[in-house]
């Protein structure tokens, strides 16, 4: 009987133990970020990005998509529910033009060096004509090059971007750009579309030893390639088709990558910021016969007409034209560089009169604070704040390709959200929470810089958050 007690008293401990830990257990998994499934967002005022604002009501996300949204929407008894109260939710705003993730390219040496002075032989192979190939590698994607561990990612991430394109740079034809989201366990995760767009640069990329070095060899390399990826077009069902009547076709990757982007109707980014280089570029679309997508367009307010008339959207840079910081104060600027400054902003609103469909880019600018700034500039200069969230979401989609997966809050769509304290362009609203494929981050405010002289806390610095540590839970 003794022997019996001291069994069921050991059993009890070992049970009220497992209990124990298994709460422990539950808290450390919160703590260590992992997570439910199912959020809602309750009692918020929510831009659906589609429709008519919503004043009070919810958002559910489940499984990385949005599952409801509306006034009176069934929330899941296993869904974590943040309330929403003074609180409003936005589709997640996306960046149509970075370089997030990718690794800097080494800058090339610049056509003018050693101007005044006998300049040497490149080494290496030299470009001498459009056979070569030079500053052409449409092979190269994005999403193969993306990497996760830029801190970038962060940054923007925190300031309510979701979704980017991120774009190699380097050459005429440098490679495709990628749609991706900004959050994920390992690279496959952040990629949405992995061939989204061919941009493509008009700069020379030879100098004195090697072609194109000049903008009109740059343009007429870019036609004799859209030319030989036409014939490569046509004649290889021929071939394919009678290979025992003709001599076999020579092996030219860019053709065959080129020709496949043409016949697919993909996206191509031509670059043009001034008057005289957006009509170019409509010239040049109609003449190579491509779905051309402008980026640059700051000079848009000149012909914004123009632009509608092709229906051509347009992915506006807003890192606006500003004076050089190390310029010389006394040096003279010329009247038209002072217009283009002063006007630059309100290219936006012209082009929403005319009924050009836009979006935004943020065109190397340091961070999230920088590209919302800029935004609020084009606002004072007489953009709608409606259009201007549109350019961040349901458009820049749409130019994109993805607006069947993102760009504003309906069933269905992936649950890309940005929770703010105020209007997403107030120059004091804060971001509060950010879901990226249906991952929660609560952004967490830096602190202010300590002065000399502050009183110091007894918590020490990088003590533990809560339980998401600023980092999002996992799926």
């Amino acid at each position: 009987m003794k022997n019996r007690f001291k069994f069921r008293h050991a059993f009890l401990i070992f049970m009220v133990a497992c209990i124990v830990s298994s709460i422990n257990g539950s808290h450390s998994a919160r703590a260590l970020g992992a997570a439910p499934r199912y959020f809602a967002i309750t009692n918020a005022r929510i831009f659906t990005g589609s429709g008519a604002v919503i004043s009070s009501g919810t958002v559910v996300v489940a499984k990385g998509l949005i599952l409801a949204v509306g006034e009176n929407v069934a929330i899941p008894p296993e869904a974590w529910v943040i309330d929403g109260k003074g609180l409003t939710v936005y589709p997640g705003l996306i960046d149509a033009g970075t370089d997030l993730g990718l690794p800097k390219e080494e800058p090339a040496e610049s056509a003018t060096a050693g101007r005044g002075r006998r300049r040497a032989v490149p080494s290496g192979e030299i470009a001498k004509g459009p056979e070569d190939r030079p500053g052409t590698t449409p092979w190269r994607v994005a999403a193969d090059e993306f990497k996760t561990d830029d801190k970038r990612i962060e940054t923007w991430r925190n300031g309510g971007f979701t979704t980017a394109l991120t774009m190699p740079d380097g050459g005429i034809f440098p490679g495709q750009a990628t749609v991706v989201d900004l959050a994920g366990d390992r690279q496959g995760d952040y990629i949405v579309k992995a061939v989204a767009t061919l941009p493509i640069s008009f700069r020379p990329v030879g100098n004195f030893w090697a072609f194109p070095d000049s903008l009109m060899g740059s343009i007429a390399y870019i036609r004799q390639v859209f030319d030989d990826s036409n014939w490569y077009e046509q004649a290889e069902p021929i071939y394919a088709a009678n290979s025992t009547k003709f001599e076999r076709l020579p092996y030219d990757r860019t053709e065959q990558l080129i020709s496949r982007e043409l016949h697919d109707k993909e996206t191509i980014l031509l670059p043009a910021n001034n008057s005289v280089q957006i009509l170019r570029a409509l010239r040049l679309a109609d003449e190579w016969k491509i779905n051309a997508v402008i980026y640059g367009g700051q000079q848009g307010y000149v012909v914004a007409d123009a632009i509608a008339a092709k229906k051509t959207p347009v992915l506006v840079n807003l890192k606006w034209p500003e004076r050089a910081k190390d310029a010389d104060p006394e040096a003279d600027q010329t009247l038209r560089e002072l217009r283009f400054r002063d006007r630059a902003p309100s290219s936006p609103a012209a082009l929403a009169k005319s009924g050009v469909k836009f979006a935004f880019y943020s065109g190397g600018l340091s961070g999230p604070k920088d590209i919302l700034k800029n935004a609020r500039k084009a606002i004072a200069a007489g953009l709608s704040p409606d259009a201007a969230l549109r350019a961040f979401t349901a458009d820049s989609a749409e130019i994109l390709g993805v607006s069947d997966r993102m760009g504003s809050i309906a069933p269905g769509k992936i649950a890309n959200l940005v929770v703010t304290d105020g209007d997403i362009f107030g120059e004091k609203t804060k971001v509060k929470h950010v879901f990226v494929d249906g991952r929660w981050f609560e952004i967490h405010e830096e602190p202010a810089a300590e002065k000399p002289g502050d009183h110091k806390t007894d918590e020490p610095p990088g003590s533990p958050k809560d339980m998401t540590g600023g980092e999002g839970v996992g799926r």
